[in-house]
């Protein structure tokens, strides 16, 4: 695999080469102790502010621009999305931004340290969930929808990936960088990596090229399908053979694959995942209060 590794240069910026991270060092403002992920834009590592004693716990994660993207328009663009949304709207399902620095290379961003992993590696390393522990990181993941949508804007990018679970099941949405405004307009096509096309609403996909809050319910509720059957509604390969999929397939019976889905659950999520944007849940709140019901329905009938 390929990591970056980073040398102590001076008490300034690390030198990005190939290999083994060696930390600590310093990176402006901030002393990086560990390498915790690599997206496909930045990269991301356990921090602590410069000057702290050694022995002081890193709480912080840095969030910096890869350096084959740190001068790049559109991941700056992004970066600074992120920024913006994350100190704008506060929830506590949401990550929030506390520092950044995105006007000149290295660019980064703060946030604080949150332990857990995402529903991403969970589904991987084969997790299975019943439906009352699906319904419940829904339920949560709605809630940080909601509170977004209450500030005029929707999240663009829900999927397992950008969904972190803590040990004691607490949710936060992260990754800000697709935020969109109410009336802000694009298609899928504009982003400069497509990791996460399964997710994606038909509506990116068609010539209005236009999205909205439901189009974050329909993102929603594949996860959902995905948690409860193990599989997707749509395996496609890439976006191409998901538009072709979303306009000329339906999708498979979730009551099939996961039999001991209660009905009404199924029929939620039929509803999230529908083509047609009327036919889904039409804001977070609405989905949220048939969560609700759904997830004390389950626990209560739950064989604990």
């Amino acid at each position: 695999m390929i990591q970056t590794r980073l040398i102590p240069t001076g008490g300034a910026v690390c030198a990005p080469v190939v290999g083994k991270a060696e930390l600590p060092c310093r990176v402006k403002q901030w002393e990086l102790v560990e390498f915790a992920a690599q997206g496909s834009l930045a990269q991301i590592y356990r921090a602590r502010p410069a000057g702290s004693p050694a022995d002081r716990t890193a709480n912080y994660a840095v969030k910096m621009l890869r350096p084959a993207w740190r001068d790049d328009p559109q991941a700056v663009r992004l970066l600074q999305r992120e920024t913006l949304v994350g100190q704008l709207v506060s929830h506590p399902h949401l990550a929030p931004v506390l520092a950044s620095s995105v006007l000149d290379p290295p660019r980064l961003l703060v946030m604080p340290w949150l332990e857990g992993a995402s529903l991403r590696t969970r589904l991987d390393a084969g997790r299975q969930y019943d439906a009352a522990e699906a319904l419940w990181i829904a339920r949560q993941t709605a809630e940080a929808l909601d509170a977004l949508h209450a500030a005029g804007w929707m999240h663009g990018d829900v999927t397992p990936g950008n969904i972190l679970v803590s040990p004691t099941g607490h949710v936060t949405l992260i990754d800000l960088s697709f935020a969109r405004r109410r009336d802000e307009t694009g298609s899928a096509a504009d982003r400069p990596i497509m990791g996460t096309c399964h997710y994606i609403a038909p509506e990116y996909l068609t010539s209005a090229l236009r999205g909205d809050i439901r189009s974050d319910i329909h993102s929603l509720g594949v996860v959902l399908f995905e948690m409860l059957s193990g599989r997707l509604p749509y395996p496609a390969a890439d976006l191409a053979e998901l538009a072709t999929l979303q306009r000329q397939s339906a999708p498979p019976e979730l009551a099939r694959l996961a039999p001991h889905v209660p009905r009404e659950v199924v029929r939620l999520v039929r509803r999230m995942i529908a083509k047609e944007p009327l036919r889904r849940p039409q804001s977070p709140r609405e989905l949220i209060d048939r969560l609700v019901a759904l997830e004390i329905g389950a626990f209560s009938s739950r064989a604990w």
